[in-house]
C-alpha cells in the first residue's frame, strides 16, 4: 500500500456555506492544529480568481495575507489552492499565481472532464510557474457515460503530478471506486487521488476503498464541512487510519478544532439529509438542493417532489387548468403570515361580514381557519407544499367559496397538491408585474389581484423583518420588497391595513373602516 497523503480543505470546500468567510481566530487554530498533524501532508487554504461580480468572501480569493499568514502557521504541509478552470484563461495566471510563488505548493484546477484537454495548455502555463499541479476531474459518477476523456488522460503524463476522481455529487460507491482506478492506472502512470462528498453517507467507506486501491492523496474536511451533503470528516479519517495502524495521531490535538468547527455547524447545518441522498443516488446537482435548503422557503417535501422530477426529466409532474374569467372585484385584501394577522382577525372578520364583496387573498395557508366561516370569496396561494399544510385542517375547511392558484407551470420544485385539493386548484396564465420573480406566495398573490383587476389591494398581516431577524429572513424580505416595488408601479392602487415594515405604500387602520 503506498504511503498515504492527506489534504484537508476545510476552508474551501466548507467555504460554500460561509462564502468563504471565516473568524481569522478560528483559522489560526485550525492552521496550528493542522501543523501538528503530521498525516496531513496537504492544506488546501482556498480559491484563486478573478474579481467576481456577486460577494465572495476572504478564502475565495486568498489575497497575500492570507497566503502569508497560512504559510507562517503551516510551515510543516504543503499548501493548495484551486483555480476554476472555466474561468480561468492563461492571461489570468500571472495575476493569480505570481503572488503565491513562495507560499503555495500545488494548484489544483477543478476541470469538467469534457474539458479536459482545453485544461492542458492552462496546466502547463501553471506548471512553468513551479507549481506542482492536480486535476481535480469532477462529476465521477457519471462517467460511465463519457468514457472517452479516460482515454485523453494520457495527455496528462508529464504535466500532472496527480489526477484527482471527484465524486461531485455524491453518488459513487466502493466497487465503483476500485473499477475506476483500475481503468485509470492502465491508462496513465501519474498518482490518483479522491475526493469524495456525503451524500449516501459513504465518504468513509468509498476513501477507504480509494486508499486500498492505489490512491495516493485523499481529501478531508473538519467535520465533514462543505459543499452540499459535505465531505468526509477529517477526524473519522485519521481516528480510522490510526486504528488501523497506517498512520499516527496525537487525538488531544486535533479535539480543540474539531470542537469549534462543530459549533459551526449548528449554525450552518452541513451535512446530508434526504433530498441530498437522493441527489447522490442520482447524480443530481448538489448546488441547487443546497440553495433550496438555505433559503427555507421549500419543505423537504418540495425538494424532494423537485429532485424526482429531475430524475424522471420532467418539468413538471402535474397539469393543472389555467385561471380564467375570474369576476372582477373592486376591492381585494391580500393576507399575510406576520402577527398582526392574528391579532387583528376580529377586524378584518367584522369588515368582511360587512362587505361581502371583499375578495380575500391568503398569501399561505396559515390563518386560512381564521376567515373560513366567512361569505366572501377567497383564494390560497400555494407553493411547494403548502397544499399539505391545508391536508391536515381540509375535514375542517369550507370551500364553498375557496380556489386555490399557483404559480404558472412548469413550476421550479414541481406541484404538490393533496387529491382533495386538485379539483379546486388553477393556475396563472403568467406573471406580467415583473420580469425575474421568485417563486414567492406574495408573487402569486399580487398577481391574483392583476387579474382581478381590483381597484384597491390592501396588505392585512405583510409585517416584514426587522434588522435582528437572521440572513436568511432578511433575504426573503428583499424579495418582498422587490416584488411590492414591482406592484406599486402597475396602476393598481396599494394600502396596508395593519403596520408593516415594508416601504413604499401607505398605511392605514383596519380599524378606521369599522
Amino acid at each position: 500500500m503506498n504511503k498515504i497523503q492527506i489534504c484537508d480543505c476545510t476552508l474551501r470546500d466548507g467555504g460554500y456555506y460561509t462564502n468563504w468567510d471565516f473568524n481569522e481566530s478560528l483559522v489560526i487554530n485550525y492552521f496550528t492544529t493542522m501543523n501538528a498533524i503530521p498525516a496531513i501532508t496537504h492544506i488546501e487554504i482556498g480559491y484563486r480568481s478573478k474579481p467576481m461580480s456577486d460577494y465572495y468572501g476572504e478564502y475565495y480569493y486568498c489575497p497575500d495575507h492570507v497566503l502569508r499568514m497560512a504559510k507562517e502557521y503551516c510551515p510543516n504541509q504543503q499548501l493548495a489552492i484551486m483555480l476554476n478552470e472555466k474561468d480561468t484563461k492563461i492571461e489570468d495566471l500571472d495575476e493569480l499565481l505570481n503572488p503565491c510563488v513562495n507560499y503555495v505548493d500545488l494548484v489544483r484546477l477543478a476541470v469538467d472532464p469534457k474539458n479536459l484537454l482545453r485544461s492542458v495548455e492552462l496546466a502547463k502555463a501553471i506548471k512553468s510557474k513551479g507549481f506542482k499541479i492536480g486535476f481535480n476531474l469532477m462529476y465521477m459518477s457519471q462517467w460511465s457515460g463519457n468514457k472517452d476523456f479516460i482515454l485523453k488522460l494520457s495527455n496528462l503524463e508529464g504535466i500532472a503530478d496527480y489526477v484527482y476522481m471527484v465524486d461531485s455529487f455524491g453518488g459513487v460507491y466502493p466497487e465503483n471506486i476500485k473499477n475506476a482506478l483500475e481503468t485509470i492506472l492502465e491508462k496513465i502512470n501519474i498518482p490518483i487521488g479522491f475526493h469524495g462528498h456525503n451524500n449516501l453517507e459513504l465518504g468513509l467507506a468509498n476513501t477507504l476503498s480509494a486508499i486500498e486501491n492505489g490512491c495516493h492523496i485523499v481529501d478531508a474536511t473538519i467535520t465533514g464541512m462543505g459543499r452540499g451533503a459535505g465531505n468526509l470528516k477529517t477526524e473519522l479519517l485519521l481516528t480510522c487510519l490510526n486504528a488501523k495502524e497506517i498512520i499516527s495521531v496525537d487525538f488531544n490535538k486535533l479535539n480543540q478544532i474539531v470542537t469549534e468547527f462543530e459549533n459551526m455547524q449548528k449554525q450552518y447545518l452541513w451535512g446530508t439529509n434526504f433530498p441530498y441522498m437522493i441527489s447522490g443516488a442520482y447524480s443530481l446537482s448538489q448546488k441547487d438542493v443546497m440553495s433550496w435548503i438555505a433559503k427555507r422557503r421549500y419543505t423537504t417535501e418540495s425538494i424532494v417532489n423537485a429532485l424526482q422530477n429531475k430524475k424522471n426529466n420532467l418539468e413538471d409532474n402535474y397539469i393543472i387548468p389555467v385561471l380564467i374569467n375570474e369576476p372582477n372585484s373592486k376591492q381585494i385584501i391580500i393576507i399575510g403570515g406576520g402577527s398582526n394577522t392574528q391579532k387583528h382577525a376580529h377586524a378584518l372578520r367584522l369588515y368582511c361580514s360587512k362587505n361581502p364583496e371583499i375578495v380575500l387573498v391568503h398569501a399561505g395557508t396559515r390563518f386560512v381557519k381564521l376567515f373560513n366561516d366567512l361569505s366572501n370569496r377567497q383564494y390560497i396561494c400555494l407553493l411547494g407544499a403548502e397544499g399539505y399544510k391545508l391536508q391536515k385542517v381540509i375535514s375542517n375547511l369550507n370551500f364553498e367559496n375557496i380556489k386555490c392558484v399557483l404559480e404558472p407551470s412548469p413550476r421550479k420544485m414541481g406541484t404538490i397538491l393533496p387529491d382533495k385539493l386538485i379539483d379546486i386548484t388553477f393556475e396563472l396564465r403568467g406573471i406580467t408585474f415583473i420580469n425575474e420573480y421568485p417563486d414567492t406566495l406574495l408573487t402569486i398573490a399580487f398577481q391574483l389581484a392583476i387579474e382581478l383587476k381590483s381597484d384597491n389591494v390592501y396588505l392585512f398581516g405583510l409585517d416584514g423583518y426587522d434588522l435582528n431577524t437572521d440572513e436568511q429572513m432578511l433575504e426573503v424580505s428583499k424579495e418582498n420588497q422587490i416584488l411590492i416595488n414591482s406592484f406599486l408601479e402597475t396602476e393598481f392602487n396599494l394600502k396596508s391595513l395593519t403596520p408593516s415594515n415594508y416601504q413604499g405604500f401607505e398605511t392605514i387602520s383596519i380599524y378606521s373602516k369599522l
